[in-house]
């Protein structure tokens, strides 16, 4: 319970610290989404700690910069994970309910 406030409060920071015009960091994208590694490397249900994470990655993702920045972030984050099951990555949004316009995928060319 203790590790789920902490994270909550990490977004919330994130949240706060994130000021329109500038870039997001991929401290940033990585803290919104590091609560979704369990459900992304082993399917089932994401938790609401990891869909708020995506609410907060949609949020601090406003241009197309921002989400361009994010998706490189994305793929960066996931290569340590071998593990990643491609149609959990996908499936996240549509199972939080976070209609995103960067695709959680490996295969996803940042640059389009």
């Amino acid at each position: 319970m203790k590790s789920v406030v902490i994270l909550m409060l990490v977004v919330a920071l994130v949240q706060i610290m994130v000021k329109p015009g500038e870039a997001v960091t991929c401290g940033q994208v990585d803290a919104s989404l590091a609560s979704c590694i369990s459900f992304l490397t082993a399917g089932g249900s994401p938790s609401a700690v990891c869909c708020d994470g995506l609410k907060n990655l949609k949020t601090i993702t406003p241009t197309t910069a921002d989400r361009r920045a994010a998706c490189d972030c994305v793929k960066a984050a996931a290569a340590p994970y071998p593990n990643i099951k491609e149609d959990a990555a996908s499936s996240l949004p549509t199972k939080c309910g976070v209609q995103m316009n960067i695709p959680i995928s490996r295969s996803t060319n940042c640059a389009k």
